[in-house]
């Protein structure tokens, strides 16, 4: 069982940054695939990001087109945290951002149903 709590979310201007960060619990951080989803009011659950390794300290990332060059994940094993770095905001980037985990598949999973565990989410809220 993992949990996941996210937090870092905000009210911010068009053209800001925000770092989320999604810790999780568990000793085997090291071994799940995370991701980054993101729900707008009236809208699909969609895919912003996600980070696969495939051991040791080489970890490959997925982004998004809309996200493409201004979002960055990261991952950081020994503080079992997985962190959404988010500059050059835009109003369309407003919605409840949630991480999601799964066991390492060494694949990029775009879809909810492959994710396992949920975070709460956390709103970010983009003003223009």
């Amino acid at each position: 069982q993992v949990q996941l709590v996210e937090s870092g979310g905000g009210l911010v201007q068009a053209g800001d940054s925000l770092r989320l960060s999604c810790a999780a619990s568990g000793r085997t951080f090291s071994s799940y695939d995370m991701g980054w989803f993101r729900q707008a009011p009236g809208k699909e659950r969609e895919f912003v990001s996600a980070i696969t390794s495939s051991g040791g300290s080489i970890y490959y990332a997925d982004y998004a087109d809309s996200v493409k060059g201004r979002f960055t994940i990261s991952k950081d094993d020994a503080k079992n945290t997985v962190y959404l770095q988010m500059n050059s905001l835009k109003p369309e980037d407003t919605a409840i951002y949630y991480c999601a985990a799964r066991p390492t598949a060494l694949y990029f999973a775009r879809t909810r149903y492959e994710y396992d565990y949920w975070g709460q989410g956390t709103q970010v809220t983009v003003s223009s």
